[in-house]
Parts: C-alpha cells; structure tokens; sequence
C-alpha cells in the first residue's frame, strides 16, 4: 500500500519503520520536512519526509498520529482526504493517560468531522509504540482492536495491524472509539501510573 503518515514521533515514526519493512511505500508528512532530525529520520529509513499535504496525496491510507493538541491542524494542512482511508491513532488528551471524552463526541468522531469525506478508522491508539515495533509476548500477541463505519477501510487496517505482527479485532462502529479511548487511557495507567512500562499489552481470551 501506499502509506502517508502525519507525524513522525515515536508512534509514526515507528509504524512507518515497520511497513517499510513490509514493503509498504511510506510518505512522511511533517511540518518542516527540511528539519534535521526529520531529515535524518528519513535516511535511517529511507523514506521521504514532505509536507502533510504531499504526504496525504501520496497515501492510499493516512495515518494521523500525532498528539492530540495538533490533530486538528495536521488534519487542515493535509488537505482534502475525501476518498482517503484515515488511520485515526490519537488520543484525547493534553495531559496523558487522562483522555478526555466529550458528552457528544469521541475524539474519533471529531477527527471524522474534521477530515470530511474520510473513511475514519480508529485503530493503533490502544497501546503503546514499543508493542508497533514487536508485539509478541511469548507465544501470545497484543490484540489490536479498531473500529469504522466503512468495511474496505476496516478491512485495510485489519491488514495493516496483521503486518505488524498484532491480532486484529474488528470492535464495531466508528461510535464505540469511545471505548477504544478510554481503554488507551487504562493502559496509560497501568504504564505510566502504575509504573508497569510501556512493554505491556491487552490481549482478548477466548474459550
């Protein structure tokens, strides 16, 4: 696929060194591509690091991740994504893990409204960026639940998470994001809080 990723911290960063991996053609859009650290990102990965909107045209899919403070704006300066498959991987919040959940809308559901036209699908926000660069615990491995209204774009992100190592798990509609936020905002706790680390992951039983 062709892959357009807004941001390029830990969790772009990393999502995008795993794809490439894979094959995936991957398109970094920043704001200043002309940045040294961005600059040196793109050589340790040979990828191209271009502005948001380059990066969104390129992209099959579009990944937002970055933090959640600057999501609306990356949003704005990548264009019109009417058509696209946008990759939601933010959070609400501004002081992590405390995400803060609207009474009318999940933040998901404010990235669908910001970014008209998308096929919003919410999905890498659960854990954390050292479980995107291996998610295996032994035999088990971290399940990546996402959620979307649009079956194609569900069905490419379920792809997506798979080439990643994860186990997809299709968690309904784009309206139950809420849980999906709320449960990142537990595994902050439990990282963060409860000073477990980052390399801890939740894992769906069946019997």
């Amino acid at each position: 696929m062709k892959i357009g990723i807004l941001g390029s911290g830990n969790v772009g960063g990393t999502l995008g060194a795993r794809w490439r991996q894979h094959g995936h053609e991957v398109v970094f859009g920043v704001r200043n591509p002309s940045d040294p650290k961005a600059q040196n990102l793109a050589k340790e990965l040979n990828a191209k690091m271009d502005t948001a909107a380059d990066a969104s045209a390129f992209g099959d899919v579009v990944v937002l991740a970055v933090p959640w403070p600057v999501a609306e704006d990356a949003i704005r300066s990548a264009g019109n994504l009417a058509g696209k498959i946008l990759l939601d991987c933010t959070n609400p919040v501004t002081k992590w893990p405390e995400v803060e959940i609207g009474a009318e809308l999940s933040g998901a559901e404010q990235v669908a409204r910001w970014a008209a036209g998308a096929s919003v699908v919410k999905i890498f926000n659960t854990t954390g960026y050292l479980n995107m660069a291996n998610p295996k615990y032994g035999n088990e491995v971290v399940t990546m639940f996402y959620v979307g209204d649009d079956a194609s774009a569900k069905k490419a992100a379920a792809q997506l998470a798979t080439d990643l190592g994860f186990e997809p798990l299709d968690a309904g509609p784009l309206v139950n994001s809420k849980y999906l936020e709320m449960l990142a905002g537990f595994w902050g706790t439990l990282a963060f809080g409860q000073k477990l680390g980052l390399e801890i992951g939740f894992r769906l039983l069946r019997r």
